[in-house]
């Protein structure tokens, strides 16, 4: 039975060898090193080092090749038998006009084959049907017992085999049993398998070839009207292939007469029936020859068995040979006419023992390149398998391998790219030739002896002593495999070496019998399989079968395996057996190599050869004489082999050539063999190629034969046969002798040096002798052996000691100048000489080390007698040890006069270091002379030194340590304290680093002093950057200092004071700084410059004011300067403003519906046009913006007494003053806090320049103010303002036909802070909002929705102007309302003044409509958020948490949403009221001449001490200010 898919057990791993990179070097060396191990398996693999690894150099592009076709199962010898024996026994039934369907048992395919051997083993059909032993043969074949099997198969056995067998061995048809089926149920037991037949199977979709003889395509189905007129026919249901009974009539129904005639009897027509149905009935069978001819053509054809020719219509006539049978004379005889095409029983027989054709691969008609066989290839095993590639081990590849190979019934095809000649498509290794430049690594790769391009030609291999590339051997190989491609069991071309190198893809599975077990193998083989080799005696030789390694392993045969990775080598070795196969796509390369060890195999191979009758691939003779005609360039191994080689073979020639001339053959001609093709000088008789001698004939000049087949020429006489030799007799011993000699060359070479070494004839030789030794063995390439290393080493060796002794000699000579070194000893002189005396070569060098020995030996006697005498004289010792190193000989004593030498000088340098007029030592100095003295020689002197040392080191490090302690300590000493510690620390005769930065760090701290003394009792306080200056180097200098706590103080107030006023005047986020908010803005003529200072001062890239108003920082520490630029800067000021509202006034409106963008358009903050509704005009600067770009005014926010006091209908009181960010830079704090601050000022003993700044923008205030309150006090302003007034009071007494109004929150808090003059409660106002508490907020918001919604009605009810403005009258006060606008300042006359304004002109509802627009998108926004943070405090209650203060939750949510700086101030004020101590600045004036505004002015003058004058000078402002706050000292300030 064939083996299993799991049956296979893998053969045990062959030797993997992983040589070192010195072993990889020598390619056949290392080969030679591992023979007797790996070549007792026939097989190794060999792992190159990790980082050898060649590059591909195959054009892959241009690689083309025509892979062979491989079926699998027709590769194993034992498949391929039993196929055979199918083929067989299907032609007999093929040519009786049947076709052979082969059964099904136990739901396998049957094995005729195996079932037939069976039978002959058991004795024969007869003998088993007597025994009934058919269930024997069941249980031979492997089916299970107990299901009547046997019977079934001698069924299939009578039916199918047992006819073939009959005419095989020539017995008549008529003995053999043939009968039908007993019944039906017998019928059903024969089921065709429903595996394609072979002999009818079709090539697989993988190629369109197939090996074997076209099979019979399948005969028409038997017809309806077949079956009906067939009653036996009808009642089958299943039919078998084979004969049936005599008289079933099946017959076609369209024939009725054939004419056959032929000895023999007839098969029947066979009748099969599909596996589907029983019903699906087939006659299988061709159309039947017909016979109409004339009477008188009829009576020729004659019975063959009777001899008679009536009855011609029971005449046969056979189809093959025109014999003519009567259909009653057949045996057993037919009941009539058969179907189809007839042969005779002769003719079948003839046909059925017609050997068969020799088997081969045949080649694919597709040509491919790498990339398209690759992804066919992947393609084919990823389907195969049902998973990628790389993921299907290799045992289950192998384990299906060899199933398929064992397979009678799975047919698969693959695709081998084998022998692809490397010298066409290129070598896959890298190749020195002129066609391409190699890289420096190509180079190294194409050089190297693994290169399997370069490994044949190696210098220690036989094959570089062919001239012809031979491919396969010289030249290699390529190998492009998929899966399952196979190389079947062989051996190389005359038992050479292999090597083969996978370059890369999926490894190569290979199988492997030691020679040793080749005879054995070739035995299993015939024995397995004598079939095949009846057939093709050289079948292995053909390399195309296979045998599973399991069967092999089973008769005896050792095999091995191995699998090869990418990258690694797979040597087999001479007449080793080998096959195997390829796990999936890859690329591999192989040839061919001998080295002198393969001499003995290729000369029995080629005996084997002669054999076997099989042609040589190269003259085995012609390569030994061509070898021992230069033997000067063989190696001396190769010589030596060689030698042997051809003294076998000259012996060999002298009996033939003896032979021949006791045959009587006396002629002989010399012929150049090596001159003539190889198929003109080979054997006619076992095919040999001639060399050295053959025989020929004068009459027969086609062939000659080799002097074994002598009588096998021709039949001439021996006088017209002549010899043709090569060599004459005398010749060839010649050629032996130079080979012996060079062969013994290296024992006469090696006789020489072992005399030499060993001195054994007394003369020691000199170095030029043995060099002479050395030269020879290299010249003559001697092998590298142990006599040779050992000459190597002598010489080595003597040529070091030569080398030694001219140093030790020259090094005497030099003296003092000599080059330092590694000095040698005493002993080591002494043994140096015994090693000079005890090497086997003369060298005159010994006399000159005699000497230098004798010298040292004397200065030793010297030494020791000084050094016995004490006290030492020091002069005596330094000369005594000046000489000692002279000699180049380190002597013991020498080291003792060292030492003492040292002695003395230490104690002289520690004397010189603590002299007291020495220079003061380091620490360091002091710890070297420590470490020095611990390796000096010790003697009291130099223990007292030691001690002294020591003790001054510790005081010394104990000062130096209490040094580093005041310098690092975090708690500074006062001045006196460090004075004392440097006092007592310069008593230390050493240098102390931190004494010395204590002395600096002191004298620094003395300097300071001196520097504050003279900033404090100046004549004007200091400033602020000088006080910081030195506030710095103090902290920094290690000492305390009791003046720097008072200058940080005042540094500390003066930071206070300039943050509180930046809070005052800044905005938060601010990108101006304090100093250049209280300057006056010089460059504010130009818009372009002005927007773009803006612009980099939000990027911070701009210039401060002071820098445009041209103050350096020196001239910041000057009050004059300030106040003189300050001056001038106003009136740039105001000039520039003037010049841009001209420019900004000729720009066209943005509200009007043609405004496009061009140069004169107005740009807002945000970079774009603004344009259409919700554009403002700056009312100072005349520019206009995006109303959500900017912080924009409230309507009816402005504080009023009650909130009846001013109806709404006073539209001029409405705020709509709108100043842009670009004009208005700060928070504009009212004149009451500045003056605060410049109260705190006056107290603070620093200077700032912000202070100045402050005070001059006070003054340019306080002379505005002034100028407007007498602009306010005229009669015309006085009458306007009554007017104003009344009309107020007119608005109040007229009734409204609408609801009342009802004014905002913020509007109430603010009325009533007015009105009351008193603080409001802090919960109460924050941030300008009203907040009361959650439960108000809906109120709130739907109050200020009503509000907006009034002030939106009664838009179309304003009138005006109310007043009359002349023109004289609204010029000065427009002038003083640009002035004031100007100032940083909050005042109240700047609002009465605006007011005045707006009541002179008609009201400007486009921007009252703009303003009510923003405030109710910014409700829409507050009241969303509002709602959202109130469901967010519900959800915290709902959860058990403790919900926050409602008036707060309510003020953080709007201080987020506060997004302009109107919203920043309102929070910055409440910071401030906070900072300090909740004081609210005073109630702001609603109109000039009222209580209130007197009431402030009065308490202004009473703060200065004095009214104020409008006109007065800066100075008399600052000495009343001063004159009301008294200087206090400075350390009392905060």
């Amino acid at each position: 039975m064939e083996l299993g898919s799991d049956d296979f057990l893998p053969p045990p791993e062959c030797p993997v060898f992983e040589p070192s990179w010195a072993e990889f070097r020598d390619p056949l060396g290392y080969i030679a090193k591992i023979r007797p191990i790996a070549e007792k398996s026939g097989i190794c693999k060999i792992r190159p080092p990790a980082d050898w690894q060649p590059p591909f150099a195959v054009e892959v592009d241009n690689f083309r090749f025509t892979p062979r076709i491989q079926r699998l199962n027709e590769l194993e010898a034992q498949t391929r038998v039993k196929l055979n024996y199918l083929d067989q026994i299907a032609k007999f039934w093929e040519i009786q006009g049947s076709s052979l369907k082969i059964p099904n048992v136990e739901r396998r395919i049957l094995d005729l084959y195996s079932l037939s051997k069976i039978v002959v083993e058991e004795g024969g059909y007869e003998a088993i049907c007597k025994d009934r032993r058919w269930a024997r043969v069941a249980q031979r074949l492997n089916y299970p017992p107990g299901k009547n099997i046997g019977s079934l198969l001698r069924s299939h056995y009578e039916r199918i085999v047992y006819p073939y067998e009959m005419y095989q061995s020539g017995a008549n048809l008529v003995q053999c049993n043939t009968r039908p089926f007993d019944n039906e149920e017998k019928d059903k037991e024969y089921k065709p398998h429903s595996i394609p037949l072979r002999q009818s199977v079709q090539p697989s979709k993988f190629n369109s070839y197939g090996r074997r003889a076209k099979r019979l395509q399948p005969d028409p189905e038997p017809t309806e009207e077949d079956i009906e007129k067939n009653p036996e026919l009808k009642k089958l249901q299943i039919y078998g292939a084979g004969p049936k009974m005599m008289g079933l009539g099946l017959m076609a129904k369209d024939k009725t007469l054939r004419k056959k005639d032929k000895d023999g009897p007839e098969c029947p027509p066979t009748v099969v029936v599909k596996e589907e149905s029983g019903v699906d009935v087939k006659v299988e069978s061709a159309s039947p020859k017909t016979f109409l001819e004339s009477k008188e053509e009829i009576e020729s054809y004659v019975c063959r068995m009777c001899s008679r020719g009536d009855e011609d219509d029971k005449l046969l006539l056979c189809d093959g040979c025109d014999d003519n049978y009567h259909i009653f004379c057949l045996l057993p005889p037919l009941p009539e006419i058969p179907k189809g095409v007839w042969r005779c029983p002769k003719c079948v027989m003839a046909e059925c023992k017609r050997p068969p054709e020799a088997f081969g691969f045949e080649q694919a008609t597709r040509e491919y390149t790498l990339q398209s066989f690759g992804e066919m290839a992947d393609s084919f095993k990823a389907d195969y398998f049902n998973m990628p590639v790389h993921m299907v081990p290799t045992e289950l590849v192998e384990k299906e391998f060899w199933r398929l190979v064992n397979s009678i019934e799975e047919d698969v095809t693959v695709e081998y790219g084998a022998d692809i000649h490397s010298k066409e498509f290129g070598s896959g290794f890298p190749v020195s030739d002129s066609k391409r430049h190699l890289t420096p690594e190509e180079e190294e790769y194409a050089t190297s002896g693994w290169n399997l391009n370069v490994m044949p030609v190696l210098e220690q291999s036989v094959l570089c002593h062919i001239n012809a590339d031979i491919s396969g051997m010289k030249v290699p190989w390529l190998y492009v495999g998929m899966v399952f491609s196979a190389f079947c069991w062989h051996i190389e071309d005359h038992w050479s070496y292999s090597i083969n190198y996978l370059h890369w893809g999926e490894p190569k599975t290979w199988y492997g019998v030691p020679s040793l077990a080749a005879e054995h193998l070739e035995e299993v083989m015939k024995k397995l399989t004598p079939e095949l080799f009846d057939s093709q005696p050289d079948l292995l030789h053909q390399l195309v079968t296979l045998m599973n390694p399991n069967t092999l392993m089973s008769h005896g045969v050792p095999v091995v395996r191995t699998n090869q990775c990418a990258g690694e080598f797979v040597i087999t070795f001479p007449r080793a057996y080998h096959s195997g196969f390829n796990q999936g796509y890859n690329f591999a390369e192989a040839v061919n190599f001998c080295t002198a060890d393969w001499l003995p195999a290729g000369r029995q191979c080629i005996e084997h050869y002669r054999r076997l009758r099989r042609y040589c691939v190269f003259s085995h003779e012609e390569l030994i004489c061509k070898m021992a005609a230069c033997p000067e360039k063989l190696d001396l191994n190769l010589a030596a082999a060689v030698h042997k080689e051809m003294f076998i073979m000259v012996q060999e020639e002298r009996r033939l050539r003896k032979a021949l001339l006791e045959k009587g053959i006396t002629e002989a001609e010399r012929e150049a063999f090596e001159l003539l093709p190889d198929d003109e000088r080979q054997c006619i008789k076992c095919k040999t190629t001639c060399f050295l001698s053959a025989l020929a004939c004068y009459d027969c000049p086609d062939g000659l034969v080799c002097l074994s087949h002598i009588n096998d020429l021709c039949k001439c006489s021996s006088s017209r046969q002549y010899l043709r030799y090569r060599y004459t007799l005398d010749e060839l011993p010649a050629m032996l002798h130079k080979l012996k000699v060079r062969a013994e060359s290296f024992d006469t070479w090696a006789n020489k040096v072992r005399v030499a070494l060993e001195v054994e004839d007394g003369r020691k030789r000199s170095l030029e002798e043995l060099r002479a030794l050395e030269s020879e063995a290299r010249e003559r390439r001697f092998p590298n052996s142990e006599l040779l290393q050992q000459l190597k080493n002598c010489l080595s060796e003597a040529e070091a000691c030569v080398s030694r002794a001219l140093g030790l000699v020259s090094g005497q000579e030099a003296g003092p100048h000599r080059v330092t070194g590694l000095q040698m000893t005493l002993a080591e002189l002494r043994a140096f000489l015994d090693q000079m005396n005890n090497l086997p070569c003369a060298m005159h060098q010994i006399g000159d080390v005699k000497g230098i020995l004798e010298q040292v030996e004397a200065y030793q006697a010297e030494a020791c007698e000084a050094l016995a005498s004490l006290p030492s004289n020091p002069g005596l010792l330094q000369s005594l040890l000046e000489r000692g190193q002279q000699l180049g000989v380190e002597v013991p004593e020498a080291q003792q006069l060292q030492r003492q030498v040292e002695q003395v000088r230490w104690l002289d340098e520690v004397k010189r270091t603590l002299a007291p007029s020495a220079r003061r030592g380091t620490l360091a100095v002091m710890r070297g002379l420590l470490v020095a003295g611990a390796s000096v020689a010790p003697s009291s002197a130099v223990d007292k030194a030691r001690a002294e040392l020591q003790e001054l080191l510790t005081i010394a490090e104990r000062w130096e340590e209490k040094a580093h302690l005041c310098l690092e300590a975090r708690q500074k000493h006062p001045p006196a304290t460090l004075e004392a510690i440097i006092r007592e620390a310069e008593n230390i005769p050493v240098h102390l680093p931190n004494i010395q930065a204590l002395k600096e760090a002191l004298a620094k701290a003395r300097a300071w002093i001196a520097d504050v003394d003279e900033i404090q009792n100046g004549d004007h306080y200091p400033c602020l950057d000088d006080l910081e200056g030195l506030v710095a180097v103090g902290r920094d200098l290690p000492v305390g200092l009791e003046e720097l706590r008072q200058l940080e103080l005042q540094v500390l107030t003066a930071h206070s004071w300039r943050e509180k006023a930046s809070k005052t005047f800044l905005k938060k986020n601010s990108c101006y700084t304090l100093l250049e908010v209280l300057c006056p803005c010089a460059d504010a003529g130009s818009d372009s410059t002005k927007r773009s200072r803006w612009m980099e001062k939000e990027l911070g890239l701009y210039k401060s004011d002071t820098e445009l108003l041209g103050l350096s920082a020196q001239d910041l520490r000057d009050p004059g300067s300030v106040i003189v630029a300050f001056k001038e800067g106003e009136q740039k000021e105001k000039e520039g403003i003037l010049q841009l509202r001209r420019t900004n006034s000729a720009k066209p409106s943005p509200l009007a519906s043609l405004t496009t963008a061009t140069s004169a358009t107005s740009i807002c903050v945000c970079g774009q046009v603004p344009a259409g509704v919700g554009a403002l005009q700056c009312d100072l600067c005349q520019d206009w913006f995006h109303g959500r770009c900017v912080t924009v005014p409230r309507l009816l926010s402005y504080p009023r007494p009650s909130p009846t006091s001013s109806p709404l209908l006073a539209w001029w009181e409405w705020d709509t003053k709108f100043l842009c960010p670009l004009c208005m830079r700060s928070r504009r704090p009212r004149l009451e806090t500045i003056l605060a601050l410049l109260v705190a000022l006056q107290r603070l003993p620093v200077r700032l320049p912000e202070g100045e700044a402050l005070q001059c923008l006070t003054e340019r205030a306080i002379s505005w103010q002034g100028r407007a309150r007498q602009a306010l006090a005229s009669e015309d302003v006085t009458a306007l303002l009554g007017r104003l007034a009344e009309l107020r009071q007119q608005l109040q007494a007229e009734p409204s036909p609408e609801e009342p109004p009802t004014y905002p929150a913020d509007l109430a808090s603010d009325s009533l802070k007015e009105s009351s003059g008193k603080d409001v409660p802090k919960g109460l106002v924050e941030n300008g909002d009203s907040v009361t508490s959650p439960e108000k907020v809906a109120t709130e918001e739907g109050s200020g929705k009503r509000d907006l919604e009034l002030l939106s009605s009664l838009l179309p009810q304003l009138t005006g102007p109310v007043l009359e403005l002349p023109e004289a009258t609204r010029a000065p006060l427009e002038e003083l309302m640009m002035e004031g606008d100007l100032l940083e300042v909050t005042l109240d006359e700047n609002h009465s003044i605006w007011q005045l304004l707006q009541a002179g002109q008609p009201p400007n509802l486009e921007r009252i409509h703009t303003l009510l627009e923003l405030e109710k998108a910014e409700r829409h926004g507050s009241r969303a958020r509002g709602r959202a943070l109130e469901r967010r405090r519900r959800r915290k209650v709902d959860r058990g948490g403790e919900a926050d203060d409602p008036a707060r939750e309510e003020l953080e949510p709007k201080r987020v949403r506060s997004s302009g700086p109107e919203a920043e101030e309102a929070q910055e004020e409440d910071e401030l009221e906070e900072e300090t101590g909740g004081e609210a600045p005073p109630a702001p004036l609603p109109t000039t001449g009222s209580p209130n505004t007197q009431e402030n002015q009065d308490g202004l003058e009473s703060a200065l001490g004095a009214t104020v004058d409008p006109s007065a000078p800066f100075s008399t402002l600052t000495s009343r200010l001063h004159m009301s706050c008294p200087q206090q000292p400075p350390q009392q300030q905060l």
